[in-house]
């Protein structure tokens, strides 16, 4: 099955490891630290241009951010069950 994260982008629900909400996330120094270098390695993928509202880290390392909130992409992703 596949997850749609907003704006034609789609990644495989088997390769999710999670989907977090930047909003309480990012109130960790290690997850910003986490991000930051995401960032620097290339590995953070921008699915819109409006406003992120989650981030969606894959198995290989990628990181998704998306204008969609955590509630709204697990909605999707139970529906597919």
């Amino acid at each position: 099955m596949y997850l749609h994260l907003g704006q034609n982008t789609v990644v495989r629900t088997k390769e999710i490891v999670g989907i977090f909400d930047l909003d309480t996330a990012t109130v960790s120094a290690k997850t910003r630290g986490f991000l930051k270098k995401a960032q620097t390695d290339g590995k953070v993928i921008s699915v819109s241009q409006e406003l992120p509202k989650s981030f969606i880290l894959c198995e290989n390392g990628s990181v998704y951010i998306s204008q969609l909130s955590p509630a709204t992409l697990l909605s999707r992703a139970e529906k597919q069950k």
